[in-house]
């Protein structure tokens, strides 16, 4: 960006930019503007077409003899008179007139400035227009001859100064770090940003229509906790001085709504922020956006069907079928969505048997899983599941009926108490949803907490007992099914984005080092 540069034509740009602004205020015009009322979306304002009133084609006089008629036909137009806003990302001088296009977040349009029409002051002030700058403009909305729809200026009202220069208009912001660090001109300049962050607000607005529609209300729990837990991860640290304490910033919603199931709040959900001090990838960002839910008398099968509800209003609400594109591959989210067990696709996609202990050790050892001998016999299962199972799932498809001891929190099938009643909801390898039977049992579940921590290194999450907790499931926790959803991927596979720093505004990067 121009301000970067120390020598050459960044200063000359930004030298060239703060002349025009000082010839503004010698104007009389504040160069920082100010209210503007009555402005029209340009959305709305293009949707206005057809209100322009088209005339019949004047033929123009006959050329002199033995000259060649040049002149077209003029085709009088007159519409409604509008007023709109919006930064100017393109501009064109012919000789009295000045071609601009504005855009605002709902899209874009062409201004025609035509200097008889605005009159002497207004000419002047177009000429100090740049790229990049805020205007207004009140005019007559119908369409140029040639057929594109237009504004042709009344009135220019100049409502912000851009000092830095934008980025080329045909390269753009190319590299995707600075495109997250510089958010606010990526979402300007780049084509799709902003209606992908737009999708983002849709999709999530879905989600709360779809579970009010369902009875549930929504809560805000604590980001702060004195204990870290409800997942299996790293957490940040942080220190309250006036109590002197340690403080665990969120890793999950999940403990705190439980404990208002407890106390009688039968279906409630949150949508907010959790932090894992883990690491960054194409599917991770250490500050990520949960929606987790619980409804009390229901299990993980009544949670698969709220789960596709959830989707399937939010494509609805993007105004997308139900048959999609991700990452070049089809999803298919007609409900209802395909089901396997986690035993059907572990045998399917390794060919052992997962209830042979020993040809599951055998196997893991083929893969080079480590620590074969410190392993619980669930856990080196995952372990080959995760590697050989997960990134051949198409789906969607909920993988069901997890094994007991993985899932802490969850309760055990009657049938099988070595199976857990979960789900996990994955997209072509990528898990996005995961649910459970909630267990409620408070002697079974501090048991399984103890199981847990047995072993675990200090720094580690849910390295402490939740006692807490565990008083709130003695108080009674009605039989409930849980459901978490991470915001951010589900936004990723609904916009066909890969990435996702490109559905996060402001994605945790390094530190950037600016030059004095």
């Amino acid at each position: 960006m121009a301000k970067e540069e120390s020598t050459g034509t960044g200063v000359v740009l930004e030298e060239s930019r703060r002349e025009k602004m000082r010839k503004i205020v010698e104007m009389g015009i504040d160069p920082w503007g100010a209210r503007f009322d009555g402005r029209q979306s340009i959305g709305a304002v293009r949707a206005r077409e057809g209100e322009i009133i088209v005339g019949e084609p004047i033929e123009p006089p006959p050329a002199p003899e033995g000259q060649k008629q040049w002149r077209k036909p003029e085709i009088p137009m007159s519409g409604p008179q509008v007023r709109v806003a919006g930064r100017i990302i393109l501009q064109r001088k012919q000789g009295k007139l000045i071609f601009l296009t504005i855009k605002d977040w709902t899209g874009e349009i062409q201004i025609l400035i035509g200097k008889n029409q605005v009159g002497e002051k207004n000419w002047e002030l177009a000429l100090c227009f740049d790229l990049g700058d805020l205007v207004g403009i009140d005019g007559e909305f119908k369409k140029t001859q040639k057929g594109e729809l237009t504004v042709f200026a009344g009135d220019l009202t100049f409502l912000s100064k851009s000092i830095e220069t934008p980025p080329d208009k045909f390269k753009g912001l190319s590299d995707p770090e600075l495109r997250s660090r510089l958010r606010y001109v990526d979402l300007i300049h780049t084509d799709g940003v902003m209606r992908r962050m737009l999708d983002r607000t849709k999709i999530i607005a879905s989600i709360r229509k779809t579970l009010s529609a369902e009875g549930f209300v929504e809560v805000e729990g604590p980001t702060l906790h004195a204990i870290a837990g409800g997942a299996a991860a790293r957490p940040f640290v942080t220190h309250h001085n006036a109590l002197d304490i340690p403080l665990y910033m969120r890793i999950a919603l999940e403990l705190h709504l439980k404990r208002l199931l407890v106390g009688g709040m039968e279906s409630v959900y949150e949508i907010g922020r959790v932090y894992r001090n883990e690491g960054i990838d194409q599917t991770h960002n250490p500050e990520f956006t949960m929606m987790e839910l619980y409804q009390a008398y229901g299990n993980y099968e009544t949670m698969m069907e709220i789960t596709e509800k959830i989707i399937t209003g939010a494509l609805d609400a993007l105004g997308k079928g139900y048959k999609i594109t991700w990452g070049g591959k089809q999803v298919d989210f007609t409900p209802p969505f395909a089901r396997k067990t986690y035993s059907e696709l572990f045998r399917e996609h390794t060919g052992v048997d997962p209830a042979d202990e020993a040809a599951v050790f055998a196997y893991a050892k083929t893969l080079g899983i480590e620590d074969l001998d410190k392993k619980d016999p669930d856990v080196v299962r995952n372990d080959i599941f995760e590697e050989k199972v997960e990134d051949n799932l198409t789906g969607p498809i909920f993988v069901t009926d997890y094994p007991a001891r993985i899932c802490p929190l969850t309760k055990r099938s009657r049938t099988n108490p070595e199976i857990a009643e979960r789900f996990e909801l994955f997209i072509h390898g990528m898990e996005l949803a995961n649910a459970y039977t909630e267990l409620n049992d408070p002697d079974l579940q501090e048991q399984l907490f103890r199981n847990q921590l047995a072993g675990q290194k200090e720094e580690d999450s849910m390295a402490k007992m939740d006692h807490d907790f565990i008083r709130a499931l003695r108080y009674g926790m009605p039989p409930a099914g849980g459901l978490g959803i991470g915001i951010d991927r589900l936004v990723m596979i609904l916009t066909d984005t890969t990435s996702i720093r490109e559905v996060i505004l402001f994605p945790l990067l390094r530190p950037e080092v600016l030059k004095g």
